[in-house]
């Protein structure tokens, strides 16, 4: 089923990094019938990471996606490549809860090693991406800075590997310039990227590594035979030994029960003109990709030719803005009104997706069938993980992947019809509740 609303068309979004993509030559579009070891559904991070790592290893892949290349979430969003796989990696507790006490140190580890893989990728296959290093987590009021604090110690006792410095009102301005926080964390470890550069670029390797990438090939049901599986697209198909299915939001109706455990989220971003040297310094002086404390949370970056990237907004009812600069330019002058007078110069939006707990959901259906989705907005580099030990089950270490796959994830309440109101009120509380505590 193709997405078709006020935001999305079949090709891709009016966005800055569309307008900045360094990787424009389009894939092939499937005509008649390929045979394949793995077919991959799905042509953003989760599928190019699954179908690169395969072709390391030998294997003929097809990796087919329904428009083009970075089309979905993978290409529009805010390009903070962070860690985690999952919970906060401060919060191990809720990794032993998640995955049991003697599987959570993997997935902790995993959540190290997810920017890891990020990094690795683009520097092995020479990816123009802007991959920076540098982020910093916002801090709006004195709660907020205790629980960083608690969180930069709890890191530290766990040994996480990267620099973490504490910023304090004296010292806040050597990040953000910007008078509504208080101080913050600065995560030397993580960082931002230009997103659609890094799928594009990423899938252009595995090309060169031997994987046949279709665009505009829109699958339409999928048929299991003793022996194989046939991706059908009705004007062409892919015979396959195993399948993997990495649509993540939008994955339709093609599969019904991953489709009721994950929710498509709203979220949308605005690109300012080119700013000055001298504002671009003001505002982020150290070039950082930063995100606040709240529970519908405001991000933000520079861009390499200086641009505030601005996103935030969580749409849990599925209707978009019909102005997006109308509804995110207040949010952003809040930040820095010293941009009042600055134009802005894009404005896009799609589907991220969330599951009930908020933890990915890696794993099979069957021994053939393969699935990734629901990253809940950190999506970025998890899902390069998720590509990675679904890659290494098929080539016969499944050692991770069983400790992922054993959390349940529960269907939303309400199924199709009233899904989207339940948690939108849901959500709607959560805030209501911050807003009192601010």
């Amino acid at each position: 089923m193709r997405i078709r609303d006020s935001i999305h068309s079949d090709r891709m979004p009016p966005s800055y990094y569309v307008a900045s993509g360094k990787y424009t030559d389009q894939f092939r579009r499937l005509e008649g019938n390929v045979r394949a070891e793995v077919c991959v559904i799905g042509g953003g991070y989760s599928g190019v990471a699954t179908a690169l790592a395969l072709a390391e290893a030998g294997k003929h892949v097809v990796l087919v996606e329904q428009n083009q290349v970075g089309w979905g979430a993978s290409g529009r969003n805010g390009g903070q490549v962070l860690g985690g796989f999952g919970p906060e990696q401060s919060e191990y507790e809720k990794y032993e809860k998640v995955y049991g006490a003697e599987n959570a140190k993997r997935v902790w580890e995993e959540g190290i090693r997810c920017v890891e893989l990020v990094k690795a990728n683009v520097d092995k296959y020479n990816i123009d991406c802007d991959f920076t290093l540098g982020y910093f987590d916002a801090a709006m009021n004195q709660r907020e800075m205790d629980d960083l604090k608690e969180a930069k110690e709890d890191l530290e006792e766990l040994g996480f590997p990267h620099k973490l410095r504490l910023l304090d009102q004296n010292d806040v301005k050597t990040a953000i310039g910007s008078d509504r926080f208080i101080g913050g964390l600065v995560n030397e470890g993580w960082g931002h990227c230009h997103p659609l550069n890094l799928c594009r670029g990423e899938a252009k390797a595995a090309e060169g590594l031997g994987v046949e990438i279709y665009e505009d090939a829109r699958v339409s049901k999928l048929d299991y035979h003793e022996n194989h599986i046939v991706v059908d697209m009705d004007w062409g198909r892919v015979t396959a030994d195993k399948v993997v299915l990495a649509c993540n939001a939008y994955l339709g109706n093609l599969v019904p029960r991953l489709a009721n455990r994950m929710l498509p989220v709203g979220s949308y971003i605005i690109g300012t003109e080119r700013l000055s040297d001298e504002l671009a310094n003001d505002i982020l002086p150290g070039n950082h990709a930063v995100c606040d404390q709240r529970w519908a949370v405001d991000y933000f970056r520079m861009s390499a030719d200086k641009r505030l990237l601005f996103g935030g907004v969580a749409s849990y009812t599925g209707v978009h803005p019909k102005n997006i600069v109308k509804k995110m330019r207040p949010k952003m002058l809040k930040v820095f009104p010293q941009l009042k007078d600055v134009k802005i110069d894009y404005q896009w939006g799609g589907y991220l997706a969330v599951g009930l707990n908020r933890i990915p959901q890696v794993g099979r259906i069957d021994e053939r069938t393969y699935f990734a989705q629901a990253f809940a907005g950190h999506g970025v580099a998890p899902s390069h993980s998720a590509g990675r030990m679904i890659a290494d089950a098929i080539l016969g270490d499944d050692e991770l992947l069983r400790i992922v796959e054993s959390v349940k994830h529960r269907p939303f309440p309400g199924g199709r019809l009233f899904r989207k109101p339940i948690l939108a009120a849901g959500m709607a509380f959560e805030q209501f509740k911050e807003t009192l505590r601010l």
